[in-house]
């Protein structure tokens, strides 16, 4: 008879396995031009809880109402969101209640069942993320052993049906109850094993309450019991929409949305190109207009600069390199400053200047020193790759710059600086 155990386990999986591989087939048929679906579709399922024999008792013998012991292990696969099989063995075990005369015995049985996710028929997607709910139903074999009733094993039929709760505790885990219900069919003796049902064919009923843990196995965000089509479409509209909003901004008004900006962070007012990148015609760094501002400002039409001005206008601190908020990198705009003591520089060899990094107050103390010296690098980096002698250029890094408003974020631009000092 055990044998005969085996034989029908083995045809049970094989229906599985043809389910699971024409259901496969299905979806790649009808979806082959579509993604690949991006959630899991296997679970293994781990429950013990109590059982109730309600028929197919011998007169004098009973069970308490909530009679250990009950666990049940499983594996699930689902073709879809809503839709699945499951393949399980359940354990029971019989003993007499304090009324009853002693007996003991056992069942095991397995099972194939088709599985429907009620939490995605219901759409419970709308109003949680937490609670599903799963309807499961089928019909397998089993054997049922008593230990000083009858002698050798009673093999039977079964139909099952059954209900389990879901609480979702993480995208890998959830927790689960279960009710379910199992009917015998062909069940030659009582559940305790002292004797034989009167009537029917279908006289053993056993009703299994448990609690567990469902685990999710693949390598996507979501199991298949908690992935909403509809709203992961809408989910990715939403992104494509925010995607286009975000790109049609245009962060440095210059008539070129972020989208299609190559340079989102030109300075205002400078003229760009259809890609929003800054004209720069003689490519020294500098766009045009500021470049113009500069000779503007510090030379007269038509003279060259006298050094001594110039000077002065550099250590005064009207020439400066500004950067964004922790950063190290010099924004494009200011790259003029680099530009104007280059110039200044090359016109005078026999002058040297200290590069002077500032930070704004924000954050520790340390770090902003540390962070004013990397900007005073960075710049001297360029100054030397523009072909002044590193000699000639000497880092200071003086800290945290304290002479404005620490809330004001306009005025922490303007301390997040490196200055000039020539000698």
């Amino acid at each position: 008879m055990k044998k005969k155990l085996a034989t029908v386990s083995l045809l049970l999986l094989t229906i599985a396995a043809s389910a699971q591989d024409m259901a496969t087939t299905n979806v790649i048929t009808s979806q082959s031009t579509l993604e690949k679906p991006a959630y899991n579709k296997w679970s293994i399922e781990l429950n013990g809880g109590i059982n109730k024999p309600t028929r197919a008792m011998t007169p004098g013998y009973s069970t308490s109402t909530l009679s250990p012991f009950h666990a049940d292990l499983g594996v699930r696969y689902m073709f879809n969101p809503k839709f699945g099989v499951k393949l399980d063995v359940g354990y029971d075990q019989f003993q007499e209640s304090d009324n009853s005369s002693p007996f003991e015995s056992k069942s095991i049985r397995t099972s194939l069942q088709g599985v429907v996710n009620l939490g995605r028929a219901l759409n419970f997607e709308t109003w949680t993320n937490t609670i599903g709910l799963l309807a499961h139903g089928g019909f397998g074999v089993s054997q049922l052993t008593s230990d000083n009733g009858f002698d050798g094993e009673d093999y039977m039929g079964h139909g099952i049906l059954g209900l389990t709760g879901q609480i979702r505790l993480s995208n890998s885990i959830a927790l689960t109850g279960d009710l379910t219900g199992i009917v015998n069919g062909k069940q030659t003796y009582n559940f305790d094993g002292m004797g034989r049902p009167a009537t029917g064919s279908f006289d053993g009923v056993l009703l299994n309450a448990s609690v567990g843990l469902t685990f999710y196995l693949g390598k996507n965000e979501k199991h298949a019991d908690w992935f909403s089509e509809e709203n992961e479409r809408l989910n990715k509209l939403e992104d494509r929409v925010t995607t286009i909003e975000t790109g049609l901004i245009d962060t440095d008004k210059d008539g070129v949305a972020d989208l299609y900006d190559l340079e989102p962070n030109t300075a205002s007012g400078v003229a760009v190109n259809t890609k929003g990148q800054s004209i720069d015609t003689n490519q020294n760094g500098v766009p045009d207009e500021l470049e113009s501002y500069l000779e503007k400002t510090y030379v007269q039409k038509g003279q060259e600069p006298k050094n001594s001005n110039v000077e002065q206008l550099i250590n005064d601190g009207y020439v400066n390199v500004y950067f964004d908020f922790n950063s190290s990198k010099p924004k494009d705009a200011s790259l003029a400053g680099v530009n104007f003591i280059v110039k200044y520089l090359r016109d005078n060899p026999s002058k040297s200047a200290d590069i002077v990094g500032y930070s704004d107050e924000i954050g520790n103390t340390d770090y902003n020193t540390e962070l004013s010296r990397k900007r005073a690098e960075a710049v001297k980096t360029i100054a030397t790759n523009a072909g002044i002698d590193a000699s000639r250029l000497n880092v200071v890094a003086n800290g945290e710059d304290t002479s404005v408003n620490k809330s004001s974020k306009e005025a922490r631009q303007i301390v997040r600086r490196v200055t000039f000092q020539v000698k």
